[in-house]
Formats: C-alpha cells, structure tokens, sequence
C-alpha cells in the first residue's frame, strides 16, 4: 500500500470516529455488505456453468494457445 492510500484511508477512518449521521453510517453499513458478497451468487446459472467449464478444461490441459486464438478471431480484434 502506498502512503498516498494509507493517508486517504487514515482520513476517512478519522471522519468515521466523528460521524454521528446515523443514515449515513447506514447508507454505509449497506455499501460494506454489498462490497464483500460472493460475485459467484451474483451469475446465472449459465455463467456458473461456462466458468466450471473452462476451469475443468483447464485442469484437463484442452486448452488453446493464446496465438491460436488470437488467429481465430482476429477479425473481431
């Protein structure tokens, strides 16, 4: 972390010990539970099962080289 980012958080843990806005400190509240939920809870099923699927063809050794690929669409890039 840098000392530009330490400073900021610093600062903003400074002006959180003095907030006494209660809808802000909820507004907030909300805003951390969102930020630590699970993405994966978030896709469809069908995004689940793409992502499963490149995994295990990954950990099968079928995959692609990046240059293949690249050949293949290469009209689109």
């Amino acid at each position: 972390m840098n000392t530009q980012t330490l400073n900021k958080k610093i600062e903003l843990i400074q002006w959180l010990s003095t907030l006494e806005d209660n809808s802000i400190i909820e507004k907030l509240l909300k805003f951390k539970k969102e930020e630590t939920k699970d993405w994966w809870d978030s896709i469809s099923e069908v995004e689940k099962e793409s992502i499963e699927k490149g995994v295990s063809d990954a950990d099968n050794n079928k995959l692609e080289p990046h240059s293949n690929v690249r050949k293949i669409y290469e009209k689109w890039l």
